[in-house]
């Protein structure tokens, strides 16, 4: 399989810091999402009556598909475009999400876990492979740094922050 030519880097200041925004919303939304989830999972099974192992699942779900899907995903921007599949997943995490805080049972938010997963895998994957397309490599340990505080910031805000959404507006709001 033939790989597409890559792309000449973005010349332009704001275009550049809106990949640079674009790509740390994503190194923060997807482990932020990860993490605060679990801290919302007692409310879950109480309100879907769901036992331990298919309660796991509402977690592992997410990472698994993520894991699975990283390195495929990655591979096929380098072929069809690494900003068509970052779009791509940024749209499909958003309807995931949305729909994981409208669904009526563990069925249907195990399913959708799954999504966010596939989709999370696609942002990720592509993330720090568009800055290093778009910062020239003067700057790019510069918004590597930037991208890896993101992720760590995610990791670290979501069990806090998924408490507190929990506590104060119910399960669902964390998705929203």
């Amino acid at each position: 399989m033939q790989s597409r030519p890559v792309a000449p880097p973005v010349t332009g200041a704001p275009a550049r810091r809106a990949a640079l925004a674009a790509a740390l919303l994503a190194s923060f939304l997807t482990p932020f999402m990860g993490s605060s989830v679990n801290i919302a999972l007692p409310p879950i099974g109480r309100e879907f009556s769901l036992d331990a192992v298919t309660l796991g699942w509402v977690a592992t779900a997410y990472i698994l598909a993520a894991a699975v899907f990283l390195l495929p995903f990655g591979r096929l921007a380098d072929i069809a475009g690494r900003r068509k599949i970052f779009t791509a997943g940024l749209g499909a995490y958003a309807a995931a999400s949305l729909g994981a805080a409208l669904v009526q049972n563990g069925g249907q938010l195990i399913a959708l876990r799954l999504l966010q997963g596939v989709s999370g895998a696609m942002l990720f994957g592509t993330g720090v492979a568009i800055l290093t397309s778009v910062f020239p490599p003067a700057q790019r340990g510069r918004v590597l740094r930037w991208n890896a505080a993101a992720v760590y910031t995610g990791l670290s805000l979501g069990p806090t922050a998924g408490g507190l959404i929990t506590e104060a507006f119910g399960w669902r709001f964390i998705f929203i």
